[in-house]
């Protein structure tokens, strides 16, 4: 119980973070989760619940606002919930996961350090032959590690000058959403048929938790003047995290 009442104060204390800056914080939950000697099975099923719990609220607030922009997104999001789907079916050997959750939070590091520029005001489109590989290429790596793939889309989308910041910010919550949930969906139908339900329902304590500290972190964001310390900050212990799994990946 100790221990669960730690992870559910760090597990707040995350999505108070990625909320401020954009994001849902799954691949901190794992990594979090991984640290803790979690049973890696039930790991993603985890963590992508806890996503779903912060972005749902970012979503709302961004289709409200009309800042999410369906017709250019919706085709990235119809490539990759069918990988996600699948990814969150497969099941993959511990140190692979370890690994790949690794260079997952080096990219969030990174998508943490770069959000802050904003693309031209005029953006080239995402050319039509590229939407169903990087769409389907991040939806099947978000869907075995358990994240959303915002952390993977949205520093893609900067580079490539897709669109304005807040519209891709929009579109990172809204990825990540579509993806969660197909993840989620895959995990279930995996863990219901491996008898692991059991155990998977002992850390309820930590939905709460994100769905507190999103909604701190999501109002205080939006009433700051300026997060660049924030982000630099998150961006420096992911980095520290990452580190620390693929030396436990490879030392193990």
């Amino acid at each position: 119980m100790t221990m669960l009442a730690g992870l559910a104060g760090a597990f707040a204390l995350t999505a108070m973070a990625y909320a401020m800056v954009g994001f849902g914080g799954g691949s901190t939950y794992t990594a979090l989760l991984v640290l803790a000697d979690t049973d890696y099975r039930i790991l993603p099923a985890i963590s992508l619940a806890c996503n779903i719990t912060v972005v749902g609220g970012s979503v709302v607030q961004y289709a409200r606002a009309r800042l999410i922009p369906w017709q250019r997104l919706w085709p990235l999001i119809a490539c990759s919930v069918p990988a996600a789907w699948l990814g969150g079916m497969l099941d993959i050997p511990e140190r692979l996961f370890v690994t790949l959750l690794g260079l997952a939070l080096l990219a969030s590091a990174l998508a943490l350090i770069v959000r802050r520029p904003d693309p031209a005001a005029s953006p080239p489109r995402l050319m039509r032959g590229l939407t169903p590989a990087l769409g389907g290429g991040i939806g099947l790596l978000a869907g075995l590690v358990g994240i959303g793939g915002g952390i993977f889309l949205a520093p893609l989308l900067y580079l490539l000058r897709w669109d304005g910041a807040k519209a891709i910010a929009a579109s990172a919550a809204t990825f990540i959403l579509a993806n969660s949930l197909a993840g989620l969906a895959g995990q279930a139908q995996r863990i219901v048929s491996s008898g692991d339900l059991a155990q998977l329902t002992a850390y309820w304590p930590l939905l709460p938790a994100v769905l507190i500290g999103g909604q701190i972190g999501a109002w205080f964001g939006r009433t700051r003047a300026s997060d660049t310390w924030l982000v630099r900050l998150t961006a420096a212990l992911v980095f520290a995290v990452a580190l620390r799994l693929l030396w436990r990946a490879t030392a193990g």
